[in-house]
């Protein structure tokens, strides 16, 4: 098939111009809908997205209805004050009333009646945009946010989808890199970790009109002086942990991790085996050499936490990782991205060109004032926090997007991964899952407080 669509720039615009912020919005809405659909009618028939291939992701035609239906439910019924187009069958796709594991049997649209729903749905949005006025007294529709809200929604859906076709097993490969070869590694920075100075800084954001509750408000935070790796911990690292015994030891295991780590069986970073005495991976279809330079991703919190104790460190907290990547010490403010306020090509490998991490080092103009690499893109890190609300967190526009989560059972992720979208992805912006995860595209950096080791 055909490779894969660059993200092409993410336009800058001005909030308060509304009809320069609605034509924004029709070309994002575009092409987040072409991205769904190279990842499903496009390049599969109708038992490759009816199937499904693990009990842990929905089978793709469901993901497929789903953004349709929930467009439908903000866009249409919500913003416009359209009635319901397809009103049975909103709890068929409603996240919260059918587990992932049980959605094959639910009688869902078919692929032609998905795609021809999801698209009458496009066209009323598109039809009525014009109308809908982004009245900065309604929050809903002030800023763009609900049309960015589900613009960001179906990119985290299409994430989600690229994770399945991960999963498939015994199929051929359906998915191709874009053209574009992934950039070289710069020069090494000289150090493997930075210091991070002790200090407040201000970490959330109260004025990204298109930002999650949860990124919300922003509230200053005060951090000892901490060490932070400058780049994520590598296969090859990984593979020096495997090779010393790490998964073998329970001094580097928490309880929880330990019993999940003896359970499983797991003993290694997830779609790796061992052939002929070299580790190689499955990605997408093809089985090749796991390459030593790029980012280890498909490993769980345990392993990263493991790892992390064996080398002597810790997984960063989240508000270290957001300190490290998002203040300027310079000007006492905290940027959008690492490297500033603008979304710039070249800085960071997202919206899956490439179909893989890049190799540490890459991207050095991405860094943060700090000096710390690859902090956007490439995998989505794992930190030692649990998800909570920041103070004074208000939920907005329904619990069930991130309040519902809170508490011990989630950790958080940052920084988004080459899978990620660059219009869903930013400093502030948070990411959470279950510790024992590994199908996401996830892995980590360490860090450790100053004075240790």
């Amino acid at each position: 098939m055909a490779p894969l669509s660059s993200p092409g720039p993410i336009a800058e615009y001005d909030e308060h111009d509304e009809d320069a912020l609605k034509e924004l919005i029709a070309t994002e809405l575009g092409t987040v809908r072409d991205r769904s659909f190279g990842l499903t009618t496009d390049v599969l028939d109708g038992t490759g997205l009816t199937s499904q291939v693990s009990p842990l992701m929905s089978p793709l035609v469901w993901d497929l209805a789903h953004v349709g239906n929930y467009e439908e439910l903000w866009l249409l019924r919500e913003a416009a004050g359209i009635e319901p187009m397809r009103p049975e069958i909103d709890t068929l796709y409603d996240a919260f009333e059918h587990p992932r594991a049980e959605r094959p049997s639910l009688p869902l649209l078919s692929p032609e009646e998905a795609r021809a729903y999801i698209g009458t749905v496009r066209a009323k949005v598109l039809d009525a945009l014009p109308s809908v006025r982004f009245d900065t007294a309604n929050p809903l529709t002030s800023g763009g946010f609900v049309y960015g809200m589900v613009v960001q929604h179906e990119h985290m859906h299409d994430e989600t989808m690229l994770a399945t076709h991960q999963l498939r097993k015994g199929a051929p490969a359906l998915l191709d890199p874009a053209a574009e070869p992934l950039q070289k590694p710069a020069a090494a920075s000289g150090a493997d970790e930075v210091l991070v100075p002790a200090g407040p800084f201000e970490m959330g954001t109260s004025d990204d009109p298109w930002a999650y509750d949860n990124e919300r408000p922003v509230h200053r935070v005060d951090l000892p002086a901490y060490y932070i790796d400058v780049e994520p911990v590598t296969n090859a690292a990984y593979t020096a942990f495997m090779e010393a015994g790490g998964y073998d030891d329970p001094r580097w295991w928490t309880p929880a991790g330990w019993e999940c780590r003896t359970t499983t069986g797991k003993r290694a970073p997830a779609f790796w085996s061992k052939e002929g005495g070299q580790w190689v991976r499955r990605r997408f279809g093809r089985t090749e050499p796991v390459p030593p330079h790029e980012p280890v991703q498909h490993v769980c919190w345990y392993e990263a936490d493991a790892y992390a104790r064996w080398a002597g460190k810790r997984l960063p907290t989240e508000a270290e990782w957001e300190k490290a990547a998002r203040w300027d010490p310079a000007t006492q403010h905290s940027r959008k991205f690492p490297w500033g306020e603008v979304y710039e090509e070249g800085r960071a490998n997202l919206g899956q060109r490439t179909l893989r991490p890049a190799d540490v080092g890459s991207y050095p103009s991405g860094a943060s004032a700090y000096g710390v690499r690859q902090l956007i893109g490439d995998v989505w890190e794992w930190t030692s926090s649990d998800f909570h609300g920041y103070p004074g967190f208000r939920s907005f526009p329904y619990k069930e997007y991130s309040e519902v989560f809170f508490g011990p059972d989630y950790k958080v992720l940052r920084g988004g991964s080459w899978a990620t979208h660059p219009l869903a992805i930013r400093g502030s912006f948070r990411n959470w899952d279950y510790p024992i995860r590994r199908q996401i595209f996830s892995g980590f950096r360490c860090a450790r407080s100053a004075g240790e080791g």
